[in-house]
């Protein structure tokens, strides 16, 4: 897994605009949860989506960027969370123990009409 650290608000312009190419994901973890942890080592252990760009945001040290996240993307905050963001859109999130890179895969994979 090739993590894109997610340390700058202003970052979410840019993924908003890479979205616009091809899917884009963010992984919100929480460095102090034990679900969170098992969330991650489970993404890392899978191949992941092709053609998908995935971020990687420790919301434990970037929280105001956890908090611009859910209203820029208009979806509540969890943690662990992940979204897919495509055509500046989040389309597709899940949290705890509903992660996995299969449904990411999936999610990625769908094309709208």
């Amino acid at each position: 897994m090739n993590w894109i650290a997610l340390t700058d608000e202003d970052q979410l312009e840019r993924i908003k605009e890479e979205s616009k190419q091809h899917p884009v994901v963010i992984f919100k973890h929480s460095t102090r949860c034990s679900i969170s942890a098992m969330a991650k080592n489970r993404l890392e252990r899978t191949e992941p989506a092709a053609g998908v760009a995935f971020y990687y945001l420790d919301l434990i040290v970037f929280r105001s960027i956890s908090n611009r996240i859910a209203e820029m993307f208009g979806v509540m905050h969890e943690s662990p969370q992940v979204l897919m963001i495509r055509n500046g859109e989040c389309v597709y999130d899940e949290s705890h123990n509903g992660i996995s890179m299969d449904e990411i895969v999936d999610a990625a994979a769908y094309q709208l009409p």
